[in-house]
């Protein structure tokens, strides 16, 4: 395994698709191709070939060693994306609204609408992009944590396809979205913030150079 964790290059969020990568900067693509996973090549770059994730590690769903698949989940360009991209102001004041108690009631929920079933609606397209004025919190987290569609899910955390999702997963999926919460939105409080929509909140989140957001006033 290599030492060197991934570089930060800026991103641009609207050309970064689940194939994109960029092994100049160790940032990969880790979903296989028909070919790839006829050939035994599965879990390898589908652009430089490397192997850089222990698949069977990640796919044990383990949150005591959460931390390890964070950092591999930070080699894929697409996840390393949502891990450094700012939240949009809209994100922010939904997770302020919640609070980690809400979120984490809301995550299950979502992740257990968007892909719980053998078949979601739209799969792949199910769970909104940071250029959708519909993105939520939760939403940039499963992107993150890949847990935004069911090939996402299957390749990422071993859990196959075409067959609902236990309530063991989801629950394991939601508390992936709620560390990833908790390490882009440290200083969230536990209960929401009531606040008036039409007007610029007390709490209004500031942007920190690494792409986490303080919140003012917390």
């Amino acid at each position: 395994m290599p030492d060197q964790m991934p570089k930060s290059p800026q991103l641009a969020p609207l050309k970064i698709t689940c194939t994109s990568s960029d092994c100049t900067n160790n940032l990969h693509c880790f979903k296989a191709t028909r070919k790839m996973k006829g050939s035994g090549e599965a879990g390898k770059c589908r652009t430089c070939g490397a192997q850089l994730v222990e698949w069977a590690r990640v796919h044990r769903r383990d949150l005591a060693d959460a931390t390890y698949t964070f950092s591999a989940l930070r080699f894929e360009l697409i996840r390393h994306h949502f891990w450094h991209i700012p939240l949009s102001e809209r994100a922010v004041r939904y997770a302020l609204r919640k609070g980690r108690n809400g979120l984490r009631t809301s995550a299950e929920r979502q992740i257990r609408r968007l892909v719980g079933p053998a078949t979601p609606y739209r799969d792949g397209t199910q769970t909104p992009r940071e250029t959708s004025p519909k993105a939520n919190a939760i939403h940039y987290a499963q992107h993150a944590t890949a847990s935004c569609c069911r090939k996402c899910v299957e390749e990422w955390h071993g859990i196959p396809a075409r067959r609902e999702l236990t309530a063991e997963e989801v629950r394991y999926l939601s508390e992936l979205a709620m560390l990833y919460l908790q390490e882009r939105l440290p200083q969230l409080p536990d209960e929401g913030i009531k606040s008036d929509r039409k007007t610029r909140s007390p709490a209004a989140p500031a942007r920190l150079s690494d792409g986490k957001v303080k919140l003012n006033g917390h």
